[in-house]
């Protein structure tokens, strides 16, 4: 007799390792000993159904992907597992409050929570001891979040380095001293960046420059003005060394009289009245910034002309009068892509014009309505096809574990060839009772450029009308071409 797979209880197990300076064990470790429990507990414990958040605070749960992830599947109409396996409930979450929130969530879903190495009585004495678990990880949190951020201010105070990883573009650390050393390949780059600024340079100019030199930032990427800007503002390219400038939950700058800038032991790139001289040009070259109201448009094609060199947007300059690519008005793309609004439209005419008359072929993509029955159908086939790997992942380790006999195994996996062959045939059922749309397309491609060449329509109105039958344009201005990429929604 074949043992009744659907029975057996299928757990998830979460593991976060934080950023805290703390005794804990490492993801590997965890892993090992949730596996293991799962084992000796009669448990199923998929590898795609273990969520690690590596370094990474668990005082904000939407900070947490893989948390998040899983929590998702949880309330799922279908929750694909019925145990959270965790090595404490602090790597759950380290907030008791809302610890109580997700775990209130999971238990309508009946989905339960489990410590592995605080086990708990049944009962309304267990959760009274798992409370008061929660609340004694969530006061030590605390205390040693305020210990490491006196130790690390006190560490700043004295001239120490705060972390060996992430040093400034044209640094590098000794590892014998623990004090950075000037690293000469990077240093040229910040050296000619403050040369420039002076020399009247803009930021945006000198992240071009450094593009098309060839030129990356410490990580490998593409300058932009942004990160010029913070190069010209660090005062550890003249020695010092800065501290408390963020905080430390949302990266918010502070105020500057809470910031702590101490002359450090490492050499100088820049000399501090070069630095100095620099400070003042830039308090100068400074404008305050406008703020678009929110929803605001300056034009119908906003946001769904691209650039063919890097795939930004095209966006619209003043007064909407002319169009240019995102990432070269950032430094970050090397081809201009500058057009005049007028001749932008025009080129959306004629396209449209083209595919009508039939001088170019009409070339569109099919997308279903989330309503649509067939997508229904379609969507809830595809699901039943992917939950079939699960099953087989279930029956194979039911074998491993002794549960089944190799006979019991094969007549479970051919129950499941058998229902995927029966599902795949309804799903080329759906597929072949597709028709042909391009007369359909087509009317809708009439209609909306009746509407986009309406000078009198509002904006909204020749954006919405645009945007029901395109998906986005990609100009060219090399070639001096657009193309249109249609879609029809069924």
């Amino acid at each position: 007799m074949a043992t009744d797979i659907a029975n057996m209880k299928v757990a998830c197990a979460y593991i976060r390792v934080s950023t805290d300076k703390q005794e804990e064990l490492s993801p590997d470790a965890q892993k090992r000993l949730l596996i293991d429990y799962a084992k000796k507990h009669n448990m199923s414990l998929l590898a795609e159904n273990i969520y690690i958040d590596n370094g990474i605070s668990g005082k904000k749960a939407d900070k947490r992907p893989e948390f998040m992830k899983m929590i998702s599947l949880a309330k799922s109409k279908e929750h694909p597992f019925d145990i959270i396996l965790v090595w404490k409930f602090s790597r759950f979450a380290r907030n008791q409050e809302e610890s109580i929130v997700y775990k209130s969530l999971l238990k309508k879903n009946n989905v339960e929570v489990v410590s592995i190495s605080e086990p708990l009585i049944d009962g309304p004495f267990g959760s009274l001891i798992e409370r008061i678990i929660e609340w004694m990880d969530e006061y030590y949190s605390i205390r040693l979040s305020g210990e490491v951020l006196r130790g690390m201010t006190e560490k700043a105070l004295r001239g120490g380095y705060q972390s060996l990883s992430s040093l400034p573009l044209g640094y590098k650390m000794n590892k014998d001293t623990g004090i950075p050393y000037i690293y000469e390949d990077e240093a040229i780059i910040v050296k000619k960046i403050y040369k420039d600024y002076i020399a009247g340079h803009s930021y945006l100019e000198i992240s071009r420059e450094l593009n098309a030199l060839g030129y990356t930032t410490k990580r490998g990427a593409a300058f932009e003005g942004r990160t010029v800007e913070y190069i010209l503002s660090n005062p550890f390219y003249y020695g010092a060394i800065r501290w408390n400038r963020q905080k430390h939950d949302d990266h918010t700058i502070k105020d500057i009289s809470e910031w702590i800038i101490v002359i450090g032991k490492h050499p100088a790139i820049i000399d501090k009245e070069t630095w100095d001289e620099v400070q003042h040009l830039m308090a100068l070259r400074s404008r305050p910034y406008k703020a678009r109201a929110a929803g605001h448009m300056k034009h119908w094609l906003g946001g769904i002309v691209k650039c063919s060199d890097c795939g930004a947007s095209l966006m619209a300059g003043l007064n909407a009068t002319r169009y240019q690519c995102g990432n070269y008005n950032k430094g970050k793309c090397s081809h201009s892509h500058y057009i005049k609004t007028a001749a932008l439209e025009q080129a959306i005419y004629e396209a449209f014009e083209r595919v009508l008359d039939g001088s170019m072929d009409l070339h569109y993509e099919l997308k279903k309505s989330p309503n649509d029955g067939n997508t229904t159908d379609r969507d809830m086939i595809l699901n039943q096809i992917s939950k079939l790997g699960d099953k087989e992942a279930r029956i194979k380790q039911a074998y491993r574990d002794g549960i089944d006999t190799i006979e019991e195994y094969k007549e479970n996996k051919q129950l499941i060839e058998n229902e995927r062959k029966s599902l795949e045939a309804q799903l080329d059922s759906l597929k072949s009772s597709e028709a042909d749309s391009s007369d359909e397309m087509l009317q809708h491609i009439t209609s909306a450029l009746n509407i986009i060449k309406d000078t009198s329509k509002d904006t909204l109105t020749r954006a919405n009308a645009i945007r029901s039958v395109v998906d986005h344009c990609v100009y060219d201005k090399e070639n001096d071409k657009l193309e249109v990429y249609f879609f029809l929604q069924k």
